[in-house]
């Protein structure tokens, strides 16, 4: 589906770059950019001021909180939370410059939640339905199920 159809919506302030896909029932709100290649499924709600980097993938149902920034390399399966000003991360040791060939993947897997502020360091997996409390620095891969937080995370016990 491209971002021309009528069954996804967005806000007049959204800026939505040709080669993205939104899917039926997506919503973008205030002031969002979505970049070339990024594919968001159906019935997803990005809201104000969302960044989705180039070849992104968004599985369907997923809700993005306001502030949050997704770079390219990350993937988000199905039924995915994220809370505000949450941020995912794609170079293990940035420097100024474009190093596109250094990126790390990020997955999040089905179900998962992620809190508000939370920094995602790019190349873990985060597993099916685990929960990334408010604030945390995850740096390690998140197991099914598990709940993490701190700096950096650590399962609660």
């Amino acid at each position: 589906m491209n971002t021309t159809d009528i069954w996804a919506w967005k806000h007049e302030t959204a800026i939505i770059d040709p080669g993205a896909t939104l899917d039926i029932g997506t919503k973008v709100w205030h002031f969002c950019h979505i970049c070339p290649g990024a594919r968001i499924g159906r019935n997803c709600t990005l809201g104000q001021n969302v960044y989705i980097g180039p070849g992104v993938v968004i599985g369907d149902r997923c809700r993005i909180q306001n502030n949050v920034s997704v770079y390219a390399g990350v993937t988000l399966e199905d039924d995915v939370f994220v809370g505000p000003s949450a941020v995912f991360t794609n170079v293990k040791r940035p420097k100024a410059g474009h190093r596109a060939e250094e990126y790390a993947a990020t997955l999040v897997k089905r179900g998962a939640v992620i809190g508000a502020n939370a920094t995602i360091v790019c190349g873990v997996i985060l597993g099916d339905g685990c929960f990334v409390g408010a604030g945390a620095v995850v740096t390690r891969d998140v197991m099914p199920g598990e709940e993490v937080v701190g700096v950096p995370a650590r399962p609660i016990h």
